[in-house]
Formats: C-alpha cells, structure tokens, sequence
C-alpha cells in the first residue's frame, strides 16, 4: 500500500476507534455520570448528528480548499473534541463535545476518498472508498475492543485519552505522506451545491441511511447483548466487539470489488443477507454460541452494502465526490442514531436486551423496500461498464481534474 493511502486509513482508524470505541465504554460513562443507559446513548446520537450536520456543512465551506490542507485540517478538530470528551464533567457536554468530534468524519472520509481515487486510478472508485474506510473496519477489530479494554481497566475517560493519542500519529502521517499537488485542490460551492439539486441523490441517502440502521442497533448494545441477554462475564464484550470488525473488514474487500462491478448487487444482496441473520439474533441471541456467528455475518453482510452506496452517489453527482463521500458518510451516521434511538425506544417499551434487533429489522427492511421500488427497471440488465465504474466519463458531463471524480482523475 502506498504511504499516502496507509496515512488515511490511519486517520479513518483513528476516527473509527472513537466512534465505535464510544459504543463499548456506553455503560461505563453512563455509571459514572449517573444516567440510564437510554439517557447515555444521547452522547452516540450526538456524535451521528455532528456527521450528519458538520460534515456535509464543513465540506461546502470548505470546497475550495486543497484536500490536503482539509484533512489536516479535520485532523486537529477530530484530536480537539475527543480531548474535551475525555475531560466532560456531565452528559451534557459530553453530547456538546461528541458532536464536536463527530463534525469531522464524513468531511474527512469525503476528501479521503477523493484523495484515494487520485491515487488509484480511473475506474476504482468502490475500491478507492474501500481503503479508506478499511481504517474504520480494523478499528472496529483493533481500536474499538482495545479502548474498551482501555475503559474497562483504566476507566472510560482513558479511552478517549487513547484516541487522541492514535489522532496524533494519524496527523504526522497526513503531513508526512499526502501529497503536495495542485491537482487536490477543491472545486466551487455552486458546483457542489448543484448536487444537493438532485432528488435521486436524495433517495440513496435515504436508503443508506434506514438500510444501515441495523448495523446500529446491534453494535451499539453489544455488551448488553452479551452481559444481560447471554449472561457472560464483561470480559467477553471486546471479544464480541472484535468478531463484529472482523465481519466488517471482510465485508468492506468485499464490497469495494463487487460496486466497481456492478451498480446493485452489493447492496440487494447485503442488506438481505442482514435481514436474514437479524433473526436468529432477535429469537436465539442469548446462546453465544448463536450470537457470535451472527455479530460476524451482520457486519459483513452490511459493510459488502456500503462501497456499493457510495459508487452510487457518485455516479448521481459526478462533480461532486468530496461531498458525496460526506453524504454517505452522514447517512451512515443517520443511520447510527437511527439505530441507537430505535433501540433505546425498543429497550424503553420493555421489549427486552434483544429488541433493539427487530427495531433494526424494520428499518433495514424499509431502506431495502424503498431501493427496491425506486429502482429503474433498467438498472439490472446495465452493464458494469457504465456509470457504476466509471461516473464521470460521458461527454455529457466534462470536468476538470480539480474536483477529483471517483473514475476520472489520472495517477499521480
């Protein structure tokens, strides 16, 4: 891999420690600060709004600054507002300080993966998304169990101490490893506003972010699962935790390959098969035995969907991957509180630990429904040749090398 591409799957995995490392330590700051598990998922809401609303907004006022200079940029605000996390006195600002913190991950993901298709080439958009959220996959195998452990051991302030500690080392790498080129430098606000313009844009944000809701609902309440619903020591959750990232990592190569291939197959099929291994969760989850096999297949199954979205999006707004990539980035974090409150909203009715599965079931189920309806019948029989691979190359669509599409921009 080359250094620059190492360097941004260094800062997704520091980001990604922070996110899902936040779901493991859940219990611990709800302890200490004094609030019911419901009240702490506030703080993971929080930090899904902050994507949802900063990141899209960041990368508008920020469309003509080199992507060089912006993921830097991002570095220092992410490494900002987990400090202040690690310090917050009460659940109030803790919810302020993760949406902080949360205002950096779809902009920093959006101008990572522009950056990454530079590198890659033509024609390699899924697999250039691909690397990039590859440092969120292992996060979820490494970062997110370790800074649990972290939380556990030394308490859950530590953990973010930790992430700030990776933060660092991920901002000398971008420094270090990014390239200094004109090429990176950002286009116009009108150009990427244009895209907000399109409803089918629209439409695929709405279905990433139902259709990955369920991912939410299940990783968020994995020491649940594993403490109250199967009944095992606290020790077991960075395991669990662990086999979840595995499943997503495996997804995520999956999924990179198969969206520069075909325009709907990684997603029909992932969001299926997570439908599918939802049941026996909501029905059989308190036998590890049937929890663990299934933590693994859900991830995978839904992280082989997500290349496949972004590949979409940027096929709908060929002008615009930067805030495309922070589009799907903030449906995905839609799809965090989404999940989350589904959940919470689950756990509240008195459903039960293993409710907040079929608040996901639902939701997945409608993402999956609403894709299903609005695609063009058409869209099956395209071949992979066409706009899933390369978005940016009709003679309809002219731009220049500076706003840096998925399938067009030439190796450095």
């Amino acid at each position: 891999m080359q250094p620059a591409l190492l360097a941004l799957a260094l800062g997704t995995f520091a980001i990604g420690t922070g996110e899902f490392g936040s779901n493991g330590i859940i219990q611990l700051f709800a302890t200490d600060l004094g609030v019911s598990i419901p009240v702490a998922t506030h703080a993971i809401t929080a930090y899904a709004v902050g994507v949802v609303i900063g990141s899209p907004a960041i990368t508008l006022l920020a469309a003509r600054v080199n992507r060089r200079t912006l993921l830097l940029g991002l570095m220092v605000l992410f490494l900002i507002g987990n400090a202040l996390s690690a310090v917050a006195p009460n659940i109030t600002l803790l919810v302020v300080f993760r949406f902080v913190a949360g205002c950096v991950q779809g902009a920093f993901f959006g101008a990572g993966a522009a950056v990454a298709a530079y590198l890659y080439g033509p024609g390699r958009g899924g697999k250039a998304f691909a690397t990039v959220m590859g440092g969120l996959t292992i996060a979820t195998i490494v970062g997110s169990p370790l800074g649990t452990l972290i939380g556990q051991q030394a308490g859950w302030r530590a953990m973010y101490w930790a992430v700030v500690a990776i933060g660092l080392v991920a901002a000398g790498a971008l420094f270090i490893w990014l390239p200094r080129t004109r090429d990176l430098h950002g286009g116009s606000i009108t150009g990427e506003l244009g895209a907000l313009r399109a409803a089918a844009v629209w439409r695929m944000v709405a279905v990433a972010s139902l259709g990955i809701s369920s991912i939410f609902a299940v990783y968020t309440f994995i020491g649940p699962f594993v403490t109250d619903a199967a009944g095992r020591d606290a020790s077991l959750v960075p395991i669990a935790l662990a086999v979840f990232g595995v499943g997503m990592a495996v997804g995520n190569s999956l999924g990179g390959r198969i969206a520069d291939r075909s325009e709907s197959n990684g997603l029909i099929r992932g969001y299926g098969v997570t439908l599918l291994l939802l049941v026996p969760i909501g029905l059989g989850g308190g036998d590890i035995a049937v929890l663990l096999p299934c933590l693994f297949g859900v991830g995978a199954a839904m992280m082989f969907a997500i290349p496949t979205i972004q590949v979409r999006l940027t096929t709908l707004a060929p002008g615009a991957p930067t805030l495309m990539g922070a589009l799907n980035l903030a449906a995905l974090n839609l799809a965090n509180s989404l999940g989350a409150v589904g959940g919470a909203v689950a756990l509240d009715a008195g459903g039960g630990t293993l409710s907040t599965v079929w608040a996901g079931f639902l939701l997945t189920t409608a993402g999956l429904l609403l894709y299903l309806v609005r695609r063009r019948p058409s869209s099956s029989a395209r071949q992979p040749s066409s706009s899933a691979q390369c978005p940016s190359s009709s003679a309809q669509q002219p731009l220049s090398p500076t706003r840096l599409p998925f399938s067009s921009v030439p190796r450095p």
